[in-house]
């Protein structure tokens, strides 16, 4: 089904972007947050990257596959809650976070569809 791996697959390449915007909306977060809301929203959303492609990998089982989409799906959900915390302490503004928060959803919608069919995203040898 896919061409050349992990990297081609959409949900991939819109989780990839979301977590580079989050990346760089958390630059102006206050220096007091580095190690609390800086950091786990960083890593939430890069950890939907990492689970697809870890996934993604295992497609061959696909109880493993839809364990794995199910956990970036749970990665995602993460990152929408920091992203809430962020706007109501006013490090991001509502249309920021609105902005963001769409993206998050239809990622979500994505890895929900992969997890309830793994048998289309299995490998063909």
């Amino acid at each position: 089904m896919m061409g050349n791996g992990f990297r081609d697959l959409t949900v991939y390449q819109k989780a990839f972007t979301l977590a580079m915007e989050v990346f760089e909306i958390t630059k102006k977060f206050p220096s007091v947050e580095k190690y609390a809301l800086t950091d786990q929203v960083r890593r939430s959303s890069r950890s939907v990257c990492r689970a697809i492609g870890e996934g993604y990998r295992k497609r061959q089982y696909p109880k493993h596959f839809s364990a794995k989409m199910s956990d970036a799906d749970m990665e995602n959900t993460e990152t929408q809650i920091s992203l809430d915390f962020a706007m109501s302490c006013k490090y991001i503004t509502p249309e920021e976070c609105n902005d963001l928060r769409k993206k998050s959803e239809e990622i979500g919608k994505m890895l929900n569809h992969m997890v309830e069919n793994p048998e289309k995203f299995k490998s063909r040898k």
